[in-house]
């Protein structure tokens, strides 16, 4: 598999997930992101032995789009303080099934996982081991009972847009999990990490990395134009 390098340098790697490829290696067996860009790593610059790559944070495996690694420990332990204290910033642009009662707004949430059936509940503040959830949303554009929205995720929690938007009745287009199970031609999940503004572990100066959403429908169905990447996060 070739790998969509979208920023490199001696402290960060940057590349644009595809679809339906683990972020790192799992039960499955199949390739992995993580190991992919090892292997970049390892061949581009002739490296004996094993190659270190920090993962700093990870998408779900339906979900394409940016992911950031560090290249060195120091890299690595900045981005999780930046991810901590909410410096590391991640929007994403999703299509809805419906719309959101309002074009635009926060929306907040208690979250209780399953971690043996990977499945997240909403459930009511208060109840044992559930997490909150927040994120802030905005209306792109509306066609064919479908919503575009620009989302930047204000927690981080476990399939938080999916979960998110489908309590509010707009599921995420392509979502068999949280979704109705439509088996409709539109299978694949539209959600895709579309920007991620963090500071260089090394140099402290701004970065901002984006990704055009994938070809294909829904994403055919609006306007390239419409997808602001460069404005997505504040």
């Amino acid at each position: 598999m070739i790998l969509t390098i979208l920023y490199e340098d001696n402290h960060l790697i940057a590349v644009d997930k595809p679809l339906g490829l683990p972020t790192q290696a799992d039960a499955s067996g199949d390739a992995d992101l993580l190991t992919l860009v090892k292997e970049y790593i390892k061949e581009k610059y002739r490296k004996p032995g094993a190659v270190y790559i920090g993962m700093a944070h990870r998408l779900d495996r339906p979900v394409g789009g940016v992911v950031v690694f560090a290249r060195t420990s120091k890299s690595a332990s900045r981005l999780s303080e930046q991810l901590r204290d909410g410096r590391f910033r991640k929007a994403y642009l999703a299509v809805l099934r419906g719309a959101p009662a309002a074009p635009q707004g926060e929306l907040e949430h208690w979250l209780v996982k399953d971690g043996a059936a990977n499945f997240v509940s909403v459930v009511p503040a208060g109840t044992p081991g559930a997490k909150r959830a927040r994120l802030a949303y905005h209306t792109l554009a509306a066609r064919d009972g479908l919503t575009l929205v620009a989302v930047e995720l204000l927690t981080g929690r476990s399939h938080q847009i999916r979960v998110q938007f489908a309590a509010v009745g707009a599921p995420v287009v392509g979502d068999e999990k949280y979704g109705p199970k439509s088996g409709a031609a539109l299978s694949a999940l539209a959600l895709h990490a579309a920007s991620v503004s963090l500071e260089h572990p090394v140099r402290r100066a701004p970065l901002r990395i984006s990704a055009m959403p994938p070809s294909g429908d829904p994403w055919d169905r609006f306007d390239p134009n419409l997808f602001p990447l460069n404005e997505l996060i504040s």
